[in-house]
């Protein structure tokens, strides 16, 4: 029931950026081309880029909600951060392109005619993301997805870009049209930045890198404050999606009872079960003192 809940939540935020987007692009397009304004089309250009990532986390991104199968065994949580990566990849790739149409725009100049509705639309633009930047959010705080985390920040950027765009429309009010270009090349910078920024955290995710030095001493603290047991070894700590699986060798007693054996495995599971971001565990215990493994040729 929690996962269909989910579901709506990560379908209504979708949607939220969706339509907030859409309408981003109708009102700052439409100011822009009309008046002429590098900054203005620059920043809804940006929003272009953002309502094809908001359409793709929408019909794809649900998908990480549903339940493991025959061809998903493990699940779908590598489709979260592959949906952000696609997300990230094309912010940074449309922030290139403003980039060469704002320097263009400083090297032989901008037509741009002077009103003030630019502003009028430029602050229309960042009220409408504020609200879609503190709804995601909130409902993120529920749903805890790597693709929302990604809006959001992209809700954001927004923000900050329409801020920057607004300097342009200063310059061109108080008769520096050079300043319209200059902020959409300061816009496109602070795009292709973030762009980076989340493309570069998703592929660990889906290339299943380690977590931090911290997380993996965490989880060894745990393992070893277990009063039974007696060694840990073969640690193996790494990212499948967005959540750590966790897999072990625990050295115990070898004479004691099957079925102690048994807890103390089942124990030690839903210990690091507990621990935020991991997922699951799989512990094999050894009986101590033998150390047969350190004899073990490396598989290849």
């Amino acid at each position: 029931m929690d996962g269909d809940e989910d579901r709506r939540r990560f379908a209504r935020a979708s949607w939220a950026n969706v339509i907030g987007n859409a309408v981003k692009i109708v009102v700052e397009g439409a100011v822009g081309i009309t008046f002429g304004s590098v900054a203005l089309i620059a920043d809804a250009a940006h929003s272009v880029a953002d309502l094809v990532a908001s359409v793709v986390v929408l019909v794809w991104g649900r998908s990480t909600f549903d339940e493991p199968d025959d061809t998903h065994p493990h699940g779908h949580d590598r489709i979260e951060p592959l949906t952000a990566l696609f997300v990230g990849a094309v912010i940074a790739l449309l922030g290139l392109n403003l980039l060469y149409e704002s320097i263009r725009g400083i090297v032989f100049g901008v037509d741009v005619e002077p009103s003030y509705l630019l502003l009028v639309a430029l602050a229309f633009a960042i009220a409408t993301m504020y609200l879609v930047y503190r709804y995601t959010e909130a409902v993120n705080e529920e749903v805890g997805s790597t693709a929302l985390a990604a809006l959001a920040k992209d809700c954001l950027n927004d923000i900050y870009t329409s801020f920057a765009a607004a300097v342009g429309v200063l310059g061109v009010l108080l008769g520096v049209p050079l300043l319209d270009p200059v902020a959409g090349g300061l816009v496109s910078i602070l795009v292709i930045y973030q762009g980076v920024v989340i493309g570069r955290e998703n592929v660990d995710y889906l290339i299943g890198a380690a977590p931090s030095s911290e997380k993996r001493e965490r989880i060894t603290h745990i393992l070893r404050s277990h009063p039974d047991v007696e060694g840990v070894h073969d640690l193996a700590v790494y990212y499948d999606g967005t959540v750590l699986e966790v897999e072990v060798h625990v050295e115990v007693d070898g004479d004691m009872p099957f079925r102690q054996a048994h807890d103390i495995e089942t124990d030690l599971v839903d210990s690091l079960r507990d621990l935020e971001d991991v997922g699951d565990a799989h512990v094999h215990l050894d009986p101590s003192g033998i150390g047969e493994w350190k004899d073990v040729p490396e598989r290849r």
